[in-house]
């Protein structure tokens, strides 16, 4: 029970609500609320008081009857027999009428938080109230195409978008946070310390856009240095800012394709295969997973037929010491805390790599 009061609790939608209550109160006219407070509680002790003398024997417990009567009658539930005095009708009467307003005024704040929820729902000023979810920063064509991404299946994580815009540009799957990405205030909306990642596009295409990248990155680092970094970025010569600003990883997209060209052109049908390889195509998903521990002390000869005679997946690269080594000697011995980059046909077919080890594939042929 204890752990479904705390899945609840964790919910995106109560933690919004949340956010959006916090936000009302801290905006509150404190004073305001405490004087109506106050005042209820004098005019509903001066009822008790006149209907305790006028229809009750004086004494402690039957003012604690009437003032109980009587804050039962502002809310519409008291007991019209309680007083039989004209005294005590006159009191009701006003009571009554008292509660009408109160109830307006109860009403009232309901329906204006409702309406204040959704309108700035709707106009991205709200609070995404995610976990392990992936924020992206600005809009542009490869956000479109980054989103359409992270939308499928394969992936399941949420989606916040931080933007200048409008209305939300990547539609109603994505949750939508109009910002700025070097505001902490809207990156705390957009949950980024509870993010698993963030993926900064600059606006367009200048120099100017990659500095103002560069200040959203050094924002999160600042509020939740342990979320992953990626950055899109438009100058390869302000790669070296970029790492001084702690990013995680840089993508160069004018140098990615300029030499993805020159490859194409030399060696034709190349441009096709990294397309479908980076794009998910027919058994073609990358992965990077945590290595299991029946791998360590094997040889990537070993390693790489077992994934493929028993997972269906190629092994790529060996991730060690934060360094990354593409295509791996056959003889290079895999170690403990090395992870692996396969491509394999989707992330189920890998479900089964930390149980039992496989057999060794049969190399007598």
């Amino acid at each position: 029970m204890r752990k479904w009061f705390r899945g609840l609790f964790a919910a995106p939608m109560i933690r919004r609500i949340g956010w959006h209550l916090r936000r009302i109160h801290t905006n509150l006219d404190k004073r305001f609320y405490r004087s109506l407070i106050l005042g209820l509680t004098v005019v509903l002790a001066m009822a008790a008081m006149t209907v305790t003398v006028f229809e009750q024997d004086v004494g402690f417990a039957s003012f604690g009857q009437s003032f109980y009567w009587a804050l039962t009658t502002v809310i519409g539930a008291g007991d019209s027999g309680y007083v039989a005095s004209p005294v005590g009708w006159v009191v009701s009467w006003l009571l009554n009428l008292f509660g009408v307003g109160i109830v307006a005024a109860m009403t009232g704040a309901l329906v204006g938080f409702v309406i204040d929820f959704l309108l700035k729902e709707g106009q991205g000023m709200g609070a995404a109230g995610f976990s392990d979810h992936v924020v992206v920063c600005g809009w542009n064509a490869t956000a479109r195409d980054l989103v359409d991404e992270l939308k499928s299946d394969d992936y399941g994580s949420s989606i916040v978008l931080i933007d200048t815009a409008e209305r939300n540009p990547a539609g109603d799957s994505v949750y939508f946070i109009q910002g700025d990405g070097v505001n902490d205030e809207d990156l705390r909306r957009a949950g980024i310390t509870t993010a698993k990642a963030a993926i900064i596009c600059p606006e367009d295409g200048s120099d100017e856009a990659d500095m103002h990248s560069i200040l959203i990155v050094l924002a999160i680092e600042s509020l939740a240095p342990e979320v992953r970094t990626v950055v899109e970025v438009n100058n390869p010569r302000h790669v070296p800012h970029f790492k001084r600003a702690e990013v995680d990883e840089v993508l160069v997209t004018s140098k990615l394709a300029s030499r993805l060209l020159a490859r194409t052109a030399l060696h034709p049908g190349l441009g096709d295969l990294v397309t479908d390889m980076v794009s998910g195509g027919i058994g073609s998903e990358l992965y990077r997973v945590p290595m299991p521990d029946w791998m360590i002390g094997r040889s990537v000869l070993d390693v790489s037929g077992m994934l493929l005679e028993h997972h269906g997946a190629t092994l790529l690269a060996v991730a060690r010491d934060d360094k990354l080594l593409a295509n791996p000697a056959a003889r290079f011995v895999m170690a403990a805390g090395d992870e692996i980059v396969l491509m394999a046909e989707s992330i189920e077919g890998l479900e089964s790599l930390e149980r039992a080890e496989p057999a060794a594939p049969n190399r007598g042929d």
